[in-house]
């Protein structure tokens, strides 16, 4: 592995805002294009950095994707169940493709949310056309839970987002009676 993941430094928060909007754009994940409202949320890494946490992949000073980690119960959730943590906007720029970047930057969401107390699982959405990024979920375990899948945008019909989620905290096996009675 050539780069490193860390949080964000803010004066690279207008090239991850930049690598973002252009992964959104040049894959055709924005229903609008040019125009649709979602890009300038792309582009705003500061905000999401002042409600949540921004991690990149870097190599030396070049910023090479990156993504939002929502700690449980953080403002910029938008599925999120008490409990969980949830991954957003992860993008690596096409020309550090296939170096690894966007799976270390989930393994490294995965990571911090089990360093949350009382984490119990990660989520996160996606497209259906997202399907190397498909690929890096179900190799590091997460599964499709299509009894969340969601329209972004209720009043138009068509559009869903596809949910995947990672359960953190195994509950064990029942302790055992004190008592050695049983139920």
């Amino acid at each position: 592995m050539d780069f490193v993941i860390r949080r964000a430094n803010t004066e690279e928060y207008a090239a991850l805002g930049e690598i973002t909007a252009q992964a959104y754009l040049r894959d055709g994940l924005l229903d609008f294009g040019e125009s649709d409202a979602y890009l300038d949320k792309l582009r705003d890494v500061g905000e999401r950095a002042a409600a949540a946490e921004v991690l990149v992949a870097a190599a030396d000073d070049l910023v090479l994707g990156g993504v939002t980690f929502v700690p449980s119960g953080g403002p910029m959730a938008e599925i999120a169940r008490p409990g969980e943590a949830e991954i957003r906007m992860l993008a690596v720029a096409r020309e550090a493709r296939g170096r690894g970047a966007g799976e270390a930057l989930v393994r490294a969401c995965v990571d911090r949310a089990r360093s949350v107390p009382d984490c119990t699982g990660v989520v996160l959405s996606t497209q259906r056309t997202m399907r190397a990024a498909h690929r890096i979920y179900a190799r590091l375990g997460f599964t499709r839970a299509p009894g969340r899948d969601w329209n972004p945008l209720p009043e138009l019909d068509g559009i869903t987002l596809l949910t995947y989620e990672l359960g953190l905290r195994d509950p064990g096996p029942e302790a055992p009676d004190p008592a050695g009675e049983g139920a």
